[in-house]
């Protein structure tokens, strides 16, 4: 239960409103609409009912069922941001709230359906013919069809633009050859979306995960996103028809516009694992005694609660505008850049401080802080390394290329 204490004197005790709400502070639930806090709540219930009470086994054993996909199709949730094609064309701030609440349970969770969405529907969504576009996306959007995106290789990660992964052609088809690496969704995906060198540029193929000469190899060993199908694309003369290569693109433009749209999700997202580990520290605080009274009566105690608070509500902050930026048609790559680097690096010091308010308990799958705080450092990684987006926003604020 919430203790209340009376103000301190000296402090400013008098107030025009009533006391913050120790789990939104800044009321930024106010600045939803009605219809956006419904979707909230309509995503807080499922994961609630649905995945919160399984979390921590899946993710100890490594698994993520696939019949959530179209538990999550039905709820409209996989490529809801795009129009038309059995989508629901929900704003931008629909899908981040979606994506807030998706990783508060399990960064897995989120990335399956960032994946869905921004890295295999939308390439088919924005380059793709119409027949691709027909074939595809409403499977997808009910969770009928899972996709996955090949871009990431084991010798390209930040350099993408360095892919060994060649498609050339023989006669009308295509032959595609390489390897893809740390692949979402990789394992049980149906159709797969691959970028590879051909001699007109990088071009993106649908790739039916059927096809032969096609593999997906689960990665062993994980600790962290465990609770994800994280695979290898073994590419061994896939032969494609003509009619597989996205049309309406033929550069790096192509697959960094999805990344683009990912990482917007992950500036939502990540700052629902850290909701979940500031929420579940101050309980426990609050729950816990030590010499006789609960570890939050202690200073040191409230300065890391208090830290946490505060940066969970100005990582909110940032994504709802961002996401209002993104709805005017006001958003840039930088700016989701700039989003992506301070939310994920926030959240993970969250995660961190969390685990040390929990003490030795933190560590355990009993409380959600160790799995969020495992799941983080691979966030911090994808979609554009920390380094890599302090990259962007240097050369955006001096002019100054350091990449190389």
């Amino acid at each position: 239960m919430l203790m209340r204490h009376q103000p301190i004197e000296g402090t400013m005790a008098a107030t025009t409103g009533p006391a913050p709400d120790p789990n939104d502070f800044l009321d930024i639930s106010a600045l939803l609409s009605p219809e956006e806090s419904l979707l909230q709540e309509t995503v807080r219930r499922f994961v609630a009912d649905r995945v919160l009470p399984e979390i921590s086994q899946w993710f100890e054993e490594g698994i993520l069922p696939r019949e959530l996909a179209p538990e999550l199709g039905k709820l409209g949730l996989l490529g809801m941001h795009l129009e038309g094609y059995g989508c629901s064309g929900a704003s931008a701030v629909d899908y981040g709230i979606a994506c807030l609440e998706l990783e508060a349970a399990d960064s897995g969770l989120r990335s399956m359906v960032s994946v869905q969405g921004s890295l295999a529907m939308y390439p088919i969504w924005a380059f793709g013919s119409e027949e691709q576009k027909n074939e595809w996306l409403p499977a997808m959007a009910t969770g009928e069809a899972i996709g996955c995106f090949g871009l990431t290789e084991p010798d390209s990660g930040s350099d993408p633009s360095s892919m060994r992964t060649t498609a050339r052609r023989d006669g009308s088809d295509w032959i595609l050859n390489g390897t893809k690496m740390w692949i979402s969704n990789g394992s049980v995906a149906d159709v797969a979306v691959v970028w590879a060198r051909t001699e007109d540029g990088i071009q993106g193929f649908v790739v039916p995960t059927e096809t032969p000469g096609f593999s997906a190899p689960d990665i062993k060993g994980k600790l962290s996103l465990r609770a994800s199908h994280t695979s290898e694309l073994v590419l061994d003369d896939v032969r494609l028809p003509a009619e597989a290569v996205l049309p309406g693109v033929s550069s790096m433009r192509g697959p960094l516009s999805c990344l683009n749209e990912a990482r917007y999700g992950i500036a939502w997202g990540s700052i629902g694992a850290a909701r979940s580990c500031y929420e579940a520290a101050r309980t426990y605080a609050i729950d816990r005694h030590q010499f006789g009274k609960p570890i939050a009566s202690f200073q040191l105690t409230q300065q890391k609660l208090v830290e946490m608070m505060v940066a969970v509500n100005r990582g909110l902050l940032l994504a709802v505008h961002i996401g209002r930026m993104k709805d005017q048609g006001r958003l840039s790559p930088q700016h989701v850049s700039f989003a992506k680097f301070d939310n994920v690096r926030a959240a993970l010091d969250v995660a961190r401080t969390a685990r040390s308010v929990l003490g030795a308990n933190g560590i355990t799958l009993e409380y959600p802080v160790i799995r969020h705080m495992n799941n983080l450092e691979s966030v911090y990684t994808y979609e554009g390394t920390n380094e890599i987006h302090t990259l962007i926003l240097g050369q955006t604020i001096t002019g100054i290329n350091a990449f190389a």
